[in-house]
């Protein structure tokens, strides 16, 4: 990220680096603030929310003209902090600095990570919100994105009834953030509503690819751009389960759940386009956005499902194969990244031979639970490997496919606590050593096989490895 910014390993390694991306200076130019922004939390909506600590520094243009804004998360209070301290733990400051990167290099939209400083503060937090507050470490996080601007900086102003400035900030949205849309086209906000529905839907779909839970899918964690942005309590699918949330917030009504998050994401568009109703914008165009997701989420949807099976097209075939296979792996609590990367090493002439069963088992959990299913294994294998001989591709092409859709290394939740519990002792190599595989997480590497292995048993409950509240 720093390469991006134009920024020298000289200047990254200063003491004035530090300084400032610690919150204690200014750089010549910078003029830090903060926005405001509401939003729907859980379903319901919330009013005003923050920003109450993220703090932007300013903007950097680089040499090859693209826009990048800095923006300090944990540096403190802000006028929008109301009771807050503004501050952020080393844990959740880590665990956002290793996904947005994580997420970069899987190729999923996403806000980035340039620093990470520990404070030498201390910040009290009650992690599970049941009365256990303690001291932690705190930290600081500067994110880089083109734009931070969030679908609740446009409902707030809608709630207030203040649709001059709601005008005002539509306007300076497209014309910073979109300016292939023109501004003075009487059509603009329907073209850039458009542009927003279909930015998310490419966004959703990057999630699903890869079995990515946002886990806190209100709608002042979504962007304009359709980033990933604010990593809370998120996680990757280890065991399939369509109804898993990382989120203790949402235990009880499961609302972002895995394979909820594409309907959530039309939700959340619908609300941004009841804010942007309030000023001149054609009803009509508005829903005709909404469509614009819907057939921009199938679309890529259908052809991402094909990519990750091996398969060129979709169809009535693949849809069965694929419906079926996430029913066999949900019965039998198969892990969703192994199984894909086990897809892709089967011998398509032997169908459902003993060698492809095995190759398969590996992704299973419950091995009690894998024996009872065989047989609906086996037949489901012989199904798959038919449809690929009828295709009849080389099988260095279907291998290509799936590893460019597939990848081997994800950031499981165990993985980033082990990384954050040696940080918090003082020891980073964990997470300079995760971080460097992270960063080609399609790329088989030799003597990190660890870090693509399925979430061992101790992890299944342990806090921070499988489930986290939204407290940071």
């Amino acid at each position: 990220m720093a390469d991006a910014l134009g920024l020298s390993r000289a200047f990254v390694e200063s003491k004035e680096f530090v300084q400032v991306f610690a919150g204690n200076a200014l750089m010549d130019g910078m003029t830090p603030f903060a926005a405001c922004y509401g939003g729907h939390q859980f379903g319901n909506w919330a009013g005003q929310l923050g920003d109450g600590r993220a703090i932007s520094l300013g903007e950097i243009v680089n040499a090859q003209g693209a826009r990048w804004e800095l923006q300090l998360k944990g540096a403190g209070r802000t006028p929008y902090s109301r009771h807050a301290d503004g501050r952020a733990v080393l844990r959740s400051s880590i665990r956002e600095f290793l996904c947005s990167e994580a997420m970069h290099h899987l190729g999923v939209p996403t806000t980035r990570a340039l620093s990470l400083v520990a404070t030498g503060d201390d910040v009290v937090r009650d992690m599970f919100y049941n009365g256990n507050a303690r001291a932690e470490r705190g930290a600081i996080v500067c994110r880089v994105a083109p734009s931070f601007i969030r679908f609740g900086n446009f409902e707030i102003l809608a709630a207030r009834g203040d649709h001059a400035l709601l005008q005002q900030l539509v306007d300076f949205t497209i014309a910073r953030d979109f300016p292939h849309i023109d501004s003075a086209d009487p059509a603009r906000i329907g073209r850039w509503f458009a542009d927003v529905c279909a930015r998310t839907a490419t966004m959703i779909t990057g999630w699903m690819r890869v079995g990515f839970t946002h886990g806190v899918m209100n709608t002042d964690n979504m962007s304009i751009l359709g980033l990933t942005i604010d990593y809370g309590p998120y996680g990757w699918v280890d065991n399939f389960d369509p109804d898993w949330t990382p989120n203790t917030t949402d235990s009880a009504e499961h609302r972002y759940a895995f394979a909820k998050q594409p309907a959530v994401a039309l939700w959340n568009l619908a609300r941004l386009a009841e804010a942007l109703a309030v000023i001149p914008a054609d009803p009509d165009t508005l829903a005709a956005g909404l469509d614009v997701y819907r057939a921009t989420f199938n679309r890529e949807y259908t052809g991402m499902m094909a990519t990750k099976l091996g398969l060129p097209s979709w169809g009535e075939a693949e849809l069965a194969l694929a419906t079926d296979l996430f029913n066999l792996m949900e019965q039998t609590e198969t892990d969703f990244t192994l199984l894909f990367q086990a897809l892709a090493r089967i011998d398509v002439s032997a169908n459902a031979d003993a060698t492809n069963m095995d190759v398969l088992r590996v992704a299973a959990y419950s091995d009690e639970k894998w024996g009872a299913n065989a047989d609906m294994w086996r037949a489901w294998l012989a199904r798959y490997a038919q449809r690929l001989r009828e295709v009849g591709e080389a099988p260095e092409v279907r291998l290509k496919r799936m590893r460019s859709a597939n990848p081997v290394y994800v950031l499981r939740n165990y993985l980033a606590q082990q990384a954050i519990d040696k940080a918090d002792a003082g020891d980073l190599s964990e997470l300079e050593t995760l971080m460097d595989v992270l960063r080609r997480p399609y790329d088989e590497q030799p003597g990190m096989e660890r870090f693509a292995e399925k979430r061992p048993e101790w992890a299944r409950d342990r806090a921070g490895c499988s489930r986290l509240s939204c407290s940071s």
